[in-house]
């Protein structure tokens, strides 16, 4: 029985896509619903309170990062850890097409996302990624974390965090939901 087991996982593992940020055209065309991934580089942070402020900035031709190619995780970070919060709140959900126009290529979080957001995913070549509310050890896979912009907003930040083999599982992508 043990033997079968670890077949099984030798096999989950080589179906596991590698995605290393900032993330490319061609990155996102390869990803497809149920894909399981693991993602390296940089990842940003933002939720109820920064992503909209991020929205406003973006809206007057202002932004504290490149957001060609990004990867928005919706997390606050803290010393005890990270770990998804729900992407279908208001403020989360209604920055989620205005992000993807402007470069965001990945979403991060938990929880179904609305019709709307579907197509506007498809319309700008974005997926949703899900990733697992295990705290431990989504923040054992972050190599280091800076404050990236609104430092008043303290844990909900917006952050930027260099990762290693960040899991998640596409939920969204191409017009196409798991839920």
């Amino acid at each position: 029985m043990d033997i079968e087991i670890i077949k099984e996982d030798q096999s989950i593992m080589m179906n596991i896509k590698e995605v290393r940020t900032p993330l490319q055209e061609m990155d996102v065309d390869d990803l497809a619903v149920g894909d399981r991934i693991v993602i390296s580089g940089e990842i940003l942070t933002g939720r109820d309170a920064a992503l909209p402020r991020l929205v406003k900035l973006l809206e007057n031709g202002e932004s504290p990062a490149d957001l060609t190619g990004a990867v928005i995780m919706h997390t606050a970070v803290s010393p005890a850890g990270i770990a998804p919060t729900s992407s279908n709140k208001t403020e989360i959900e209604n920055s989620i097409a205005p992000l993807s126009e402007s470069g965001v290529k990945m979403h991060i979080g938990k929880g179904a996302l609305g019709d709307e957001t579907i197509y506007a995913l498809k319309k700008y070549n974005s997926v949703f990624v899900v990733t697992p509310p295990a705290a431990a050890l989504l923040t054992s896979k972050v190599i280091s974390s800076e404050v990236l912009a609104f430092p008043e907003e303290g844990m909900e930040a917006m952050h930027r965090l260099e990762v290693r083999d960040f899991p998640g599982i596409v939920v969204v992508a191409h017009g196409g939901s798991i839920y």
